[in-house]
């Protein structure tokens, strides 16, 4: 995050700017979960953080500043490791659409705080923000979409429109981040959820009698 927000970031020594940096985040979202975004003030972060207000303006010029530098690295790390697919997988569609939908799921795990800001968020963001988020949704789909086309001219799925699905399937990713609280209910592992979803929609996709041809 420090490196991709340099322009921004007026701190130069990098332990410093990394360790800071980590605390007003955490603070950001730990607020935000609980009041929102936009109730949230610098002085509350400033509180929050243990960085002072001065000190807030070394790494951003405004909350709008920060809230791109926040939407920024949840975009660009969905398509960083959604890129990252090992050579032998990407050949196999079947293989590639299991390792995207685990991949993911893991990654919200581990910045679930980071995604379920992004989420809520949404709905306030500024134009330019709500523009970002729409095309990080179609980035994200159009990498699950290439790999339901492929599916379908290989034979290994049947699928009357993959774009479309490809947006079907976002919000079973997003399900498990969002409500997390539900599943945690339920005593469902992040192993199970992954192996669900992947049966789910291999159950779904794979050619078979009685299913209607795709187009």
């Amino acid at each position: 995050m420090l490196e991709r927000n340099r322009a921004t970031i007026r701190v130069q020594k990098t332990h410093v700017a990394v360790r800071k940096l980590s605390l007003i985040v955490d603070a950001m979202l730990d607020l935000s979960s609980r009041q929102g975004f936009h109730a949230t003030s610098l002085r509350d972060l400033s509180g929050a953080s243990g960085v002072s207000m001065g000190g807030l303006y070394s790494y951003f010029d405004s909350k709008t500043t920060l809230l791109t530098m926040i939407l920024n690295e949840v975009w660009s790390t969905v398509t960083e490791v959604l890129d990252q697919v090992p050579a032998g997988i990407a050949r196999d569609p079947e293989a590639h659409l299991d390792w995207l939908i685990e991949t993911h799921v893991r990654l919200t795990e581990t910045m679930q705080p980071w995604f379920v800001f992004a989420y809520l968020e949404a709905k306030a963001f500024p134009e330019p923000a709500r523009r970002m988020a729409v095309d990080s949704e179609a980035a994200t789909e159009k990498i699950f979409a290439d790999v339901l086309h492929r599916g379908v001219e290989q034979g290994c799925f049947q699928i009357d429109d993959p774009d479309l699905t490809a947006a079907l399937i976002k919000p079973l990713l997003q399900d498990w981040y969002v409500k997390r609280g539900k599943y945690r209910k339920r005593g469902t592992s992040i192993d199970q959820y992954v192996s669900s979803v992947k049966g789910l929609l291999a159950n779904a996709f794979r050619p078979g009698p009685g299913k209607r041809p795709t187009r």
